[in-house]
């Protein structure tokens, strides 16, 4: 919907730089669909402009460098698309990737006034924006809407890498546990893994594994994605090696505090994600608990939203799986917990494990009767795993800052989260490898 009182081709600008007069000349000369309605002495400026809703769309001829992932998705947020001004090919380069529309800075007005509709018709309409992009800020004065993922994607960024996401309800059900064996049983087999502790409530990768770093490699990552200078190298070296028996596996730890949520902004946290296909077969994400929208929490000003990561971390997989404890308080929160997910990331592809099956906590043939309630009270869903308790096996691994398979590779426990992921795979592959076959005998 166009805004009232403009004709269906005016776009207002605003514009910001020393170079901003002779571009606001040139293209108020054109009398053409482009309308700059503020020029502006700072970005600060520009951004509050943005804000208040004057323009769709923004020219930067000065101050490109401050531009990052965060910001322009900011002001996407409310329905202003980017243009930037830059004769540096790597700064253009990085301009792409974060998202903004570079040019010249000696372009033409005609020109400029063309690349401008060009970055308004990619993000417009503004209610379509809104309603099919989650940008990861909350917005006051937008309904309380659930967002899917970004379409948004630069291209050169897209892997063939699978996203695992481990997703579990609000307690202890094992969802870090999960998350650091998936990660170890599939690097086992000779798989390339990177393991991403996306927690942003209580980060634990790093403790698990026994790991001494004092810094977040996952805010580092996301620090380099925002200012569009994350590549693969740089991935590497954020990414911790962690040497099991048999492979080895990458770790991005997470927030040293919970404090520091706000260094995983959604739009580079994105970015981490796709850089990570690239370089791994498996990304296994260990996602907070909690499923809000943070709309209801901020008030007169975009505020980052601090279930971003956990949001996108579930839009982004291929596959999640969701645990829960299995006992009488951890099946019903999971069930809830389904639901919940179910409206927050709809169609999303799910494999449900019920965790810590013991005879104590549920009775006599455990399995039997978890499944037989499930099947009563359950959503639907079934359960795709149950994983028994095994607590001497946990605390050795813990205790030695270990994985399953090097301390109790016997383990019922380890057994079953082996066969939970693997075989998939191992199917997979042998699937790929009889295809193969078939092919090599038809050119006979």
């Amino acid at each position: 919907m166009e805004p009232c009182g403009r004709s269906p081709m005016s776009i207002p600008v605003v514009t910001v730089g020393s170079a901003q007069d002779v571009i606001v000349g040139g293209l108020e000369r054109l009398h053409g669909p482009v309308t700059v309605v503020r020029r502006c002495s700072e970005l600060a400026e520009l951004i509050a402009a943005c804000q208040s809703g004057l323009a769709v769309a923004a020219v930067v001829a000065e101050g490109c460098e401050e531009l990052t992932t965060t910001l322009v998705d900011r002001l996407r947020a409310v329905g202003v698309s980017i243009v930037a001004l830059s004769d540096d090919p790597a700064e253009v380069e990085r301009l792409h990737s974060i998202g903004a529309v570079p040019a010249g800075a000696g372009i033409e007005a005609a020109d400029l006034a063309a690349k401008i509709s060009e970055a308004v018709g990619r993000d417009s309409p503004r209610s379509q924006l809104r309603s099919t992009r989650d940008t990861g800020f909350a917005d006051p004065g937008a309904d309380l809407l659930v967002m899917p993922v970004a379409t948004r994607v630069d291209e050169s960024v897209e892997g063939a890498g699978q996203v695992i996401s481990v997703w579990g309800p609000i307690g202890a059900p094992g969802r870090t546990l999960l998350a650091v064996n998936i990660a170890a049983e599939l690097a086992a087999v000779g798989k390339s893994v990177i393991l991403v502790d996306a927690d942003s409530y209580g980060a634990s990768v790093s403790a698990v594994l026994g790991l001494l770093d004092e810094s977040a490699g996952l805010a580092q990552a996301c620090r380099l994605a925002d200012q569009g200078l994350l590549d693969i190298e740089a991935l590497k070296a954020a990414a911790i090696p962690v040497f099991i028996k048999g492979g080895t596996f990458r770790v991005l730890t997470g927030t040293t505090r919970a404090d520091r949520w706000t260094e995983l902004r959604a739009g580079a946290y994105s970015t981490v994600l796709e850089r990570a296909k690239q370089l791994a077969d498996h990304v296994v994400v260990d996602a907070g608990f909690c499923l809000e929208s943070d709309e209801e929490l901020s008030f007169d000003t975009l505020a980052p939203r601090r279930n971003a990561a956990t949001l996108r971390s579930l839009e982004m997989a291929d596959v999640v799986f969701a645990v829960g404890s299995a006992d009488a308080i951890g099946v019903p929160r999971l069930v809830r917990g389904l639901a919940d997910l179910e409206s927050a990331v709809p169609n999303v592809s799910l494999r449900v494990v019920l965790n810590k099956v013991k005879r104590s906590t549920v009775g006599h043939s455990p399995r039997e009767q978890l499944e037989d309630a499930w099947v009563r009270y359950g959503p639907g869903t079934g359960v795709d795993a149950f994983l028994p308790a095994d607590a001497e096996a946990c605390d050795a691994a813990l205790l030695s800052g270990s994985v399953l398979l090097e301390v109790a590779p016997e383990s019922a426990l380890r057994k079953a989260i082996a066969a939970l992921v693997c075989a998939p795979v191992q199917q997979n592959h042998n699937s790929f490898g009889r295809t193969i076959r078939a092919l090599r005998h038809l050119k006979r």
